[in-house]
């Protein structure tokens, strides 16, 4: 049996999905809750064992056996939460709940952390960083930052740990199966919406003067190259720590932009500038380029998308039929 706790979102669906479809793998246990109920659609078309809330998780996990790895994916995932009581519970006490069970199970244990623990990028997106280096800008980040650098110290302080542990820091992840993210979902998805409604894609204008309109950078990584990372340390057990998950080459929201608007027979012109949220300003990442060579050198040998391949295949496959959904 594998776990995924967030297994109703984006990459925790896209993880069922590549377990059942590809490794074809039914034995799998998806928690999550009930708060969205649109969310159903992201796990309906898959084999699984058992759905269980996910305060209801350790009730189960008293009794359970032959649990093969819990893949951790559940979190509150938006960037401008502002409740940290929240962030505490879900994103910090809820993990440290599973690491301990994990631990005193023998289980691996795998989950997201995010690239915005690496905060405004002073000191780069290297995955060796020493962790106290690090400032997020938002809460969220700093949830996920706090997580890391605890899981460190029990590993340091030689506390009891699972087997195997891998925290994942997600860059900007796009693909199907991000419907119900509402604002938080990928640009992509939002620059295709507003092209079907208003035949024009916005974007932030940029606050500071070294960038550009448009020419704000991140790593975008397709959900589904994304999710490949995840198998790797399945299936390698013997592997632990803090990894990049990105394709280490940034590149802006107005050559995603360009790349939406292609795929949907319109050029660049339809690209449109706003001003940015203030709640956005002064916490927003300018710059983000994961440093793979981590996990290059530990024999991860897949290619990524190329952003304008990714982006074809999430509109022509997904988003442009009539059953959107993986």
């Amino acid at each position: 049996m594998i776990i995924i706790t967030g297994g109703a979102g984006m990459i925790g669906s896209m993880i069922a999905w590549h377990l059942d479809t590809i490794m074809h793998e039914d034995q799998l246990i998806i928690v999550d809750d009930y708060e969205d109920p649109s969310r159903e659609k992201n796990f309906s078309k898959r084999k699984y064992s058992e759905f269980i809330h996910k305060k209801k998780l350790f009730d189960f996990l008293k009794d359970a056996k032959k649990i093969r790895a819990v893949i951790h994916m559940g979190a509150i995932s938006a960037t401008v939460e502002k409740n940290f009581n929240n962030l505490l519970n879900s994103n910090i006490r809820y993990s440290q709940k599973l690491w301990s069970w994990c631990a005193s199970h023998n289980v691996p244990f795998i989950y997201a952390s995010s690239a915005a623990t690496y905060g405004d990028g002073r000191q780069g997106y290297d995955d060796d960083t020493r962790l106290n280096l690090l400032n997020p800008l938002n809460a969220y980040g700093y949830s996920k930052h706090f997580f890391d650098q605890w899981a460190e110290l029990q590993v340091k302080s030689n506390q009891p740990a699972p087997p195997q542990w891998v925290g994942l820091k997600f860059f900007n992840v796009y693909g199907p199966n991000e419907y119900h993210k509402g604002r938080m979902a990928s640009v992509v998805y939002h620059a295709f919406n507003q092209m079907n409604d208003h035949k024009e894609i916005k974007l932030f204008k940029s606050d500071r003067h070294d960038y550009d309109d448009g020419m704000q950078m991140r790593d975008f990584i397709y959900v589904k190259d994304a999710v490949k990372c995840v198998m790797f340390f399945l299936q390698n057990n013997s592997i632990s720590g803090l990894y990049n998950v990105g394709t280490g080459k940034a590149q802006s929201f107005k050559k995603l932009a360009t790349a939406v608007a292609q795929n949907m027979k319109a050029n660049e012109d339809v690209i449109k500038y706003i001003d940015m949220p203030d709640d956005l300003k002064n916490k927003y990442q300018y710059f983000t380029e994961a440093k793979m060579n981590k996990l290059r050198e530990i024999g991860y040998e897949e290619s990524f998308f190329d952003l304008n391949l990714g982006v074809q295949d999430y509109i022509e496959n997904y988003l442009s039929t009539k059953d959107m959904y993986a």
